[in-house]
């Protein structure tokens, strides 16, 4: 199996592949490579996709490197290889996000990324640190031998709002969990923590930071065939 984490000068990098890198060790069969060729990304058997800073300077930083969105495309949507996006990463796969403007992103998943909107004047943006997710998709075989209510590290100001969510980010989600959300989290509202749509998958938290549990959702990732 061949994993390869995309280099397009995100600030996560090292700490993401070195999560993958444990994972595939484990699994004796794999390599993991961190690459910002597009050739690369059409060999690969799974596709990793970090993502940390704003929404428009990634997807400026990703459609810079020559081929790669093509790449992406066709590896992703036409050849179905699974695919995993962090943080940013995540939020590059909605129609649009709203940092500093309006931003076109991947379009792989009907939404845009907006600003927390938080209900509580006690908690500050951005949203730093450990919270528990809320499982949507509880029996998802990414979401394979996780607790009930993971405990996972987020570092983010603005959430990916899917297109059949409320339309205020922050509404009550509870009774009736968007098409692809994975996971929800609660900070001063909900919002949408993680997401599954056929072989794409992504999350707003950091799973190379969230220790044994986060490196338990990339082990199930590696595993995973959709």
């Amino acid at each position: 199996m061949l994993i390869t984490v995309i280099d397009y000068g995100s600030g996560n990098l090292r700490s993401a592949t070195k999560a993958f890198e444990k994972a595939a060790g484990d699994m004796g069969n794999a390599q993991v490579i961190l690459t910002d060729k597009a050739e690369d990304v059409l060999k690969a058997d799974r596709i990793v996709l970090p993502g940390q800073g704003a929404f428009a300077d990634c997807m400026k930083g990703l459609s810079s490197v020559p081929g790669m969105v093509e790449a992406l495309n066709e590896a992703v949507l036409k050849k179905a290889k699974p695919f995993f996006g962090i943080c940013v990463g995540m939020q590059l796969l909605a129609t649009r996000g709203l940092e500093h403007g309006a931003h076109a992103g991947l379009n792989w998943l009907s939404g845009e990324v907006r600003k927390l909107e938080l209900d509580n004047a006690n908690l500050k943006i951005p949203h730093m640190g450990w919270n528990t997710l809320n499982l949507s998709k509880p029996n998802h075989a990414l979401l394979k031998d996780l607790p009930e209510n993971p405990y996972v590290y987020f570092v983010h100001s603005y959430a990916l709002v899917l297109g059949d969510a409320p339309s205020r980010l922050g509404e009550a989600q509870s009774s009736r969990a968007p098409q692809y959300e994975l996971a929800s989290c609660n900070y001063g509202g909900n919002f949408t923590a993680a997401v599954v749509k056929d072989n794409i998958a992504g999350t707003q938290f950091h799973p190379e930071k969230s220790q044994k549990l986060g490196q338990q959702l990339v082990k199930n990732f590696l595993n995973w065939k959709p």
